[in-house]
């Protein structure tokens, strides 16, 4: 199959004007007669975690020199360089929307002679093939961690009163409702910040919803409204076990709270690890899946790529840059992310993870995994803020009915792609 671009409004209000990537990755050699590779990466809060990756590639390498950037609003710095014709030559983004419109706009190199793929868990790598609008020919990115959401847990606490990890909704609604007849607080949220809707949602969703629905809503298959009612229904449930006014507090209010034992569970991703353990470094946490279904077998884990890296498409000397992503699968340098970022690898071996994620582990090892919804939404449709407005409304179908409405409004173009590819039999 033939690649195809989709003229989505983000990427072509882009690039009016200019020629989608010319020669504007770094220069392959310089007057010390080295070939300098650039990489500029989204994640601000890894940043000592890439220094010291840098420090180390240059420190075994003589022939090729890594600069990384890490600057504040990357993908805002990166869409500007690409603009500018002056992109890096590896990017480190995430795998979602953002992803998936840079690769259609064909500024992005295919890599799939790149020997270090092998090494992938084939979970991951199908994640991100399920972000192109379209199945296109080729691999783009190298998926290096992710992370998982779920439910974080006091382990002390469960320990103390003798609580049983739920395995089911209704055994996890008669959790909450067990800790909160013993005087405690069942759940903490920081909904104050929209983003944070999104993590209990997207559990759910991983669970109770297709995992291709944005696909299937595309292809003129199904309906949101159809298919996320339990979602939106569950959701509500969750909000009867939460705090006093959760849209009062923010994300770090609720790590906060959760840190001092305000609350025995947290709806949350594990990235929000170290930020709990700032506030209470001797924390013992855990986490378990989202048991959002009435058989425990069905659930699975939410997990999606949270970095990855790949290649510009003009990058000038492709075996330099396979030689730094042969350097960043290393055994050492993920090991040097993992312990830095509490993450989930995405290379298939074994590493020292966080007990944090001890209640994940089958999960992660046997591949049962399903990305988060969100990565497929579009920014501008904003539905971390319709999902708050609609916790505090309470109206499911005045909800759905609003998001599938400007599902057709802001994707719209690529809809028309899509359904134009399936009308040809799958093939341009």
């Amino acid at each position: 199959m033939k690649k195809r671009v989709i003229a989505t409004t983000l990427v072509a209000a882009m690039l009016i004007g200019t020629v989608i990537l010319a020669s504007g990755c770094s220069p392959k050699g310089s007057s010390d007669g080295k070939t300098h590779i650039t990489m500029l990466q989204y994640k601000q809060e890894a940043v000592r975690a890439f220094e010291a990756m840098e420090e180390e590639f240059n420190a075994t390498h003589d022939d090729i020199v890594l600069h990384i950037e890490s600057p504040n609003d990357a993908m805002t710095v990166l869409k500007t360089r690409f603009i500018k014709e002056d992109a890096p030559d590896i990017i480190g983004i995430g795998g979602d929307v953002n992803f998936s419109n840079f690769l259609d706009a064909e500024m992005l190199m295919d890599i799939s002679d790149f020997e270090g793929l092998s090494l992938i868990k084939q979970a991951y790598l199908d994640i991100d093939k399920n972000l192109e609008f379209v199945p296109m020919d080729g691999v783009y990115a190298v998926p290096y961690v992710a992370n998982a959401a779920g439910v974080l847990y006091n382990r002390e606490m469960f320990e103390e009163n003798d609580w049983e990890i739920p395995t089911t909704w209704d055994e996890f609604m008669d959790l909450c409702d067990t800790i909160e007849a013993s005087g405690q607080q069942s759940l903490y949220f920081g909904f104050k910040d929209t983003w944070t809707c999104l993590a209990p949602w997207n559990a759910l969703a991983c669970d109770l919803a297709p995992a291709d629905v944005c696909r299937q809503v595309n292809k003129g298959e199904t309906k949101f409204a159809d298919e996320y009612p339990e979602v939106a229904e569950k959701m509500l449930e969750l909000l009867d076990h939460a705090q006093n006014d959760p849209f009062a507090y923010n994300y770090n209010d609720a790590c906060t709270a959760f840190a001092n034992g305000e609350s025995a569970m947290y709806c949350i991703g594990s990235y929000a690890v170290p930020q709990i353990q700032s506030v209470n470094p001797d924390m013992d946490i855990d986490s378990f899946v989202m048991p959002g279904c009435d058989n425990a077998d069905d659930n699975v884990l939410n997990s999606g790529v949270d970095l990855q890296f790949c290649i510009t498409k003009d990058c000038p000397d492709k075996e330099a840059a396979y030689e730094v992503l042969s350097f960043l699968l290393e055994d050492s340098t993920i090991q040097t992310y993992l312990n830095d970022q509490n993450a989930v690898p995405c290379k298939d071996k074994e590493f020292e993870l966080s007990p944090a994620l001890d209640g994940m582990l089958d999960y992660i090892n046997e591949g049962k995994m399903v990305d988060y919804q969100d990565h497929y939404y579009p920014a501008e449709m904003s539905v971390d803020a319709q999902i708050q407005t609609f916790l505090l409304d309470g109206s499911v179908d005045k909800f759905l009915n609003k998001f599938d409405t400007d599902w057709i409004r802001y994707n719209r173009d690529i809809i028309r792609k899509v359904q134009e590819y399936e009308e040809k039999g799958g093939n341009e």
